[in-house]
């Protein structure tokens, strides 16, 4: 039985959406390509597909299809550097971080601004649970590549797992300056401003949970950290009468918005239950 086009033109349309659809790109692969046809009859799409085919099968670790498809790429390829880092998720999958290392190590000797290797490097690292050595090796990465969004986003929280909030707090200013219209950011901020403590910090993190309430009103999170950071604002010793009067007048607000917020949830809970009946 041949491939069905249709098969084909589906895994097409997950690579060109960046979909990572795992478990539906191996199941098609071992009920309708694999078994049915032949690899040489994938036409020009071929390679791929094994790739594709390779990292599905490496998610959901089914090992010895993720094998087949690899010695097929290296005997097609044997200088490929996309094929040595495949090479070492494999490794990776198996948990032979040793060997992972050793193979993402000749990639970056030989390309040193080789992204994916880099990003695959630190993965490795973390997840042999060596947290202060990923953070040497972003912030290496983030030396040659400084817009990589994801990147500043893993540093920061990296960065938290060490309890290094300052350092934390620095990759988030790097992420609103990329997007600083992003609500999530600002409360992220101020989150790690709050965490932090002090009446400085405090004042901070009420000024950017502020901000992200400016930017999407409906930040559940973000009220009830204005609700927090006015509360200790306002029972700070040494925070001035005047701040601390506008703390109280938060506190207020932001409780009022809390109940308000509870109270709609409610109604639309009833009112939902009220149509199933």
């Amino acid at each position: 039985m041949g491939v069905e086009k249709s098969d084909i033109e589906q895994l097409r349309i997950w690579r060109e959406n960046n979909e990572r659809k795992s478990r539906e790109i191996l199941d098609l692969w071992l009920v309708s390509l694999w078994i049915k046809a032949d690899a040489d009859t994938l036409g020009n799409e071929k390679y791929l597909i094994l790739e594709q085919v390779c990292i599905a099968a490496l998610d959901c670790h089914i090992l010895y299809v993720a094998k087949n498809c690899i010695e097929t790429l290296a005997k097609e390829f044997p200088n490929s550097l996309r094929v040595r880092r495949l090479q070492a998720m494999f490794y990776e999958a198996k948990e032979d971080f040793e060997k992972a290392t050793e193979i993402l190590d000749s990639i970056i000797k030989i390309d040193e601004n080789n992204s994916a290797a880099r990003k695959r490097k630190i993965t490795v690292l973390k997840a042999q649970g060596r947290t202060v050595a990923a953070i040497k090796e972003l912030t290496e990465y983030l030396k040659i590549f400084m817009a990589d969004f994801e990147a500043w986003q893993e540093l920061s929280e990296l960065y938290i797992s060490e309890q290094d909030f300052n350092k934390a707090a620095f990759c988030v200013e790097e992420l609103i300056l990329h997007n600083p219209h992003n609500h999530l950011l600002h409360q992220r901020y101020a989150d790690i401003k709050y965490t932090q403590g002090g009446v400085e910090n405090l004042e901070t993190a009420k000024s950017y949970y502020s901000q992200a309430l400016k930017i999407n009103p409906k930040n559940m999170r973000a009220i009830y950290g204005l609700y927090l950071t006015s509360s200790a604002l306002a029972t700070a010793s040494k925070c001035a009468a005047p701040k601390k009067k506008e703390a109280t007048k938060l506190v207020e607000y932001a409780l009022k918005e809390i109940q308000n917020r509870y109270t709609e949830a409610d109604v639309v809970v009833t009112s939902l239950a009220a149509l199933e009946i």
